[in-house]
């Protein structure tokens, strides 16, 4: 197997736009930070990778638009996944492993704030059986979090923890759509959004992207002193059936945790939970303790931008291995309703040489 690193990440999370920037308009700039950190330029990079979603767009082919701001010349090596950008981060990883490049360059974009996201996402259900009646992903996932309440797993204070803990860290992420802790008990006298879930439980509807830059080898330090060094990713999928799957658990992140080689040893997880309770069943399937930090940056609680949010959880897991605070983190993407597809990348630091 090649040694990848993460070399380069930026980002933009933003709650709504006024008809303008388009996402090709949005990732010029990201892409230039991108350039900037590495000290890259376009002809350095050997393949790339988008993430996005025809139908949060509305439109065929809406991914076209979007590298536009690649730009035309010189000719790209460049590919395209209806996910989020974490699983074009995968496939970029792959691509790196066959040796016919070494370093990559993957992004992902989202307008969710264009339609009623809650409803579009209905799309991604059983279109025979379970899109007709149109379930909406936040009632699905107060589906989940009553059966966890029922089955004492955890309670409502547990969530509110969760949540405070939450926007407290967003205050130090100038990308945060939502933040400003408060206490516990402010906050479980919120009214109910979706019982037993209060708004403040659900992730904030994000427009925004991402864009990650991979390397190989020696290229790594190339582009960056500390690279975070990929030492386990894999992805895993539960059926689409919520009535196939205990809800409380989420056997596919089980499975991806146990892919890489388990978590012993990371200090820091940036968990992709869209909902708050989702965090507590992240943390178990995962085997995460109590002594790993989890998402500094504020998580999907302060902002998700949809098919960036995913990625964005491994950029600032590797941020965490850039500045020397961490020396192994996590990042994890989820996908599908109620945690169904899961994605866990480990990095490591290593000093001398290049990654295991």
């Amino acid at each position: 197997m090649r040694d990848v690193a993460v070399v380069g990440f930026a980002q933009r999370q933003m709650k709504d736009f006024d008809g303008s920037p388009s996402m090709a308009e949005l990732l010029v700039p990201i892409l230039a930070e991108c350039y900037e950190q590495t000290g890259w330029a376009k002809k350095d990079i050997g393949f790339w990778c988008s993430g996005s979603s025809d139908y949060l767009a509305g439109r065929s082919f809406s991914f076209v638009s979007a590298i536009d701001a690649i730009g035309v010349l010189p000719p790209v090596n460049e590919s395209h996944v209806e996910m989020d950008a974490a699983w074009a981060l995968y496939e970029a990883w792959i691509k790196i492993q066959t040796g016919e490049v070494d370093t990559a360059l993957v992004f992902g974009f989202g307008k969710a704030s264009a339609g009623v996201l809650r409803r579009t996402l209905t799309l991604q259900l059983d279109p025979y059986t379970m899109t007709p009646l149109w379930p909406d992903t936040v009632s699905l996932a107060a589906l989940q979090a009553r059966l966890g309440l029922d089955a004492g797993l955890w309670d409502e204070t547990a969530l509110a923890e969760v949540v405070n803990r939450s926007l407290t860290d967003a205050e130090k992420n100038e990308y945060a759509v939502r933040a400003g802790g408060s206490s516990v008990s402010e906050l479980l006298a919120r009214s109910m959004f979706a019982d037993p879930l209060r708004k403040h439980d659900c992730a904030p509807v994000t427009d925004g992207a991402a864009a990650i830059v991979l390397a190989a080898g020696d290229r790594a330090y190339d582009a960056n002193q500390r690279p975070a060094w990929i030492t386990g990713i894999a992805h895993s999928s539960d059926g689409l059936h919520l009535g196939t799957r205990d809800l409380t658990i989420s056997g596919s992140a089980q499975r991806a945790a146990a892919a890489v080689g388990g978590t012993a040893g990371v200090q820091v997880a940036e968990l992709h939970a869209p909902f708050s309770h989702q965090e507590l069943v992240l943390r178990s399937a995962l085997g995460l303790g109590d002594d790993v930090q989890i998402s500094p940056s504020g998580g999907a609680l302060a902002a998700n931008p949809m098919f960036s949010a995913g990625a964005i959880r491994i950029g600032e897991a590797a941020k965490r291995i850039w500045d020397g605070s961490a020396d192994k983190v996590l990042g994890h993407a989820t996908s599908g309703p109620a945690l169904q597809q899961n994605l866990v990348c480990v990095m490591e630091a290593q000093e001398n040489g290049s990654g295991k």
